[in-house]
């Protein structure tokens, strides 16, 4: 399919602009570059009954904010389910006001609590802190579930780009560790370990997400280009420490942008998983490019992936 007409319209707007790429800045610009315009092409965000930072312990004594989001006050005898999410922005970039909006989203639409991961970035924080940030949120949300009136038998993970990439890999943790998972909710998440394949060449510049920028990120999160081959840097073909299989994990639902970059390594993810036995849904967006899930208000055919991941998430919760 050609580009989505708004879509071509918004990348030729960017590349009409002065606005500085994000692989020409330092981190710290480059984060206040992402936070300016983060709200820019994103929907409204939705009023909930209660928006609230927790601080959250990690293995290493320090604490981290998580966002938790109530689509309604708890009702201590129903508990609710609730969705574990981590933002994206190539572990540089992003945090949780970056998508407040799409966790508003989740929780009103799919009647369900949000957790949003402000887990450490890179430089400052390199591979594998965002991972550790990640699956320490997990386990102390089944710890404290109840707490919060959460169902620890209704949990599920998500996140987008870089945040699904700790998605699928807080999924697999889970699993070693014995916590049942509902749903791994996927959107275009990075998992190959070296950006090689067509649509990496084929989109690498001028489609949002460019081959540059992926570079420059990756080379602030990770120490060397050999823990690229970790596979919780690259759950698709990271053979450093792998686990043994890929099976017995949460049902998957996957979202993936025809001109994304990330493209094949997303569908290859997804033969993955369901050549191990797992339950996989990959949803092709055609005309679409990396971040779409963040263009709402620019882009209307937005609003159907919003339903789809949101029927996948009520689904997986029993609330359909």
């Amino acid at each position: 399919m050609p580009l989505n007409l708004k879509v071509a319209q918004l990348l030729d707007s960017i590349a009409r602009s002065k606005f500085a790429p994000l692989h020409t800045l330092s981190p710290e610009d480059a984060r206040a570059s992402y936070a300016r315009s983060a709200p820019i092409l994103d929907v409204a965000p939705a009023p909930l009954a209660r928006v609230e930072d927790l601080e959250v312990p990690v293995r290493d004594g320090s604490s981290i904010r998580v966002r938790f989001y109530q689509p309604f006050e708890p009702d201590w005898t129903h508990p609710a389910p609730a969705l574990l999410f981590t933002h994206g922005g190539g572990f540089v970039v992003g945090n949780v006001d970056t998508h407040d909006t799409l966790c508003r989203l989740f929780a009103r639409d799919a009647q369900c609590m949000v957790l949003s991961v402000d887990y450490r970035l890179a430089p400052e924080h390199r591979f594998p802190t965002a991972v550790e940030d990640a699956f320490d949120a997990l386990q102390w949300l089944f710890a404290n579930a109840l707490s919060y009136g959460i169902d620890p038998e209704r949990i599920a993970v998500g996140g987008d780009s870089a945040g699904g990439t700790l998605a699928t890999v807080s999924a697999i943790l889970a699993r070693d560790a014995g916590l049942k998972l509902a749903l791994q909710l996927l959107i275009y998440p990075g998992v190959g370990a070296h950006q090689s394949t067509p649509s990496h060449t084929a989109y690498a510049d001028g489609y949002f997400l460019s081959g540059k920028t992926i570079d420059w990120m990756f080379a602030q999160y990770v120490h060397n280009r050999a823990e690229r081959d970790d596979w919780r840097f690259a759950p698709l073909d990271g053979h450093i420490n792998a686990p043994a299989s890929f099976s017995g994990l949460a049902p998957a639902w996957i979202a993936a942008a025809e001109y994304d970059p990330l493209f094949d390594e997303d569908r290859a993810y997804a033969a993955k998983l369901r050549d191990a036995g797992n339950d996989v849904t990959l949803r092709v967006y055609e005309g679409m490019v990396h971040e779409f899930f963040k263009m709402g208000r620019f882009v209307p055919e937005v609003a159907q992936a919003h339903a789809d991941a949101v029927e996948a998430l009520k689904r997986a919760f029993g609330n359909d």
